[in-house]
């Protein structure tokens, strides 16, 4: 199984007491859905490994995984800033055509219903306060709020993402870029 046909689930982020355990990262909405995982992959030197959970307790902020075989906080240490993916087959079916998940939209183009098609998405980044759509646009890096208003549908065999962006946004980013200093 390869990265492109899994989703990152989270990070392992540190070693929790001398048994094995380890604190885990986990970068979804909702974790108390993954309760009852028996498996993940972990990438381990470019390669994705199995790994078999013992017992696993989902916290806010931070979760708490005991691995099989993995009994010492030496061999803990060993997959430490790891990332633990899933296969995509495990994420839940979206309710509507138009939903997405933020990886799957990585390379898609972005068309405009005003100005056509732009660029493609790069990376998507969360927080608490936006989730934003990160686009390469004429060499400059565009950053679009992701919002009903603003992204409207996507086409997943054309691997495009469809908005409509407010007056200006473009322009702000490109201004910006090619603004002469003023000498006044």
């Amino acid at each position: 199984m390869t990265k492109e046909d899994c989703y990152l689930l989270g990070k392992i982020t540190k070693t929790h007491g001398l048994k094995g355990e380890l604190a885990i990262w986990l970068d979804v909405d909702f974790p108390e859905d993954y309760e009852e995982l028996d498996s993940v992959l972990l990438e381990v030197k470019g390669e994705l490994v199995p790994y078999f959970i013992e017992e696993i307790q989902i916290r806010p902020g931070k979760s708490i995984v005991k691995f099989e075989d993995i009994d010492t906080i030496e061999d803990a240490k060993k997959i430490v800033n790891c990332d633990i993916y899933l296969p995509d087959d495990n994420l839940p079916e979206l309710e509507e055509d138009d939903q997405f998940y933020y990886h799957e939209i990585i390379g898609y183009d972005v068309v405009d219903e005003n100005k056509g098609k732009l660029g493609k998405v790069k990376a998507v980044y969360t927080s608490e306060i936006q989730d934003l759509i990160a686009m390469q646009y004429e060499n400059t890096e565009v950053l679009i709020p992701v919002s009903d208003e603003i992204v409207k549908t996507i086409d997943r065999d054309k691997k495009e993402l469809y908005t409509e962006l407010p007056e200006g946004l473009l322009e702000i980013y490109l201004d910006n870029n090619t603004q002469e200093p003023d000498d006044e």
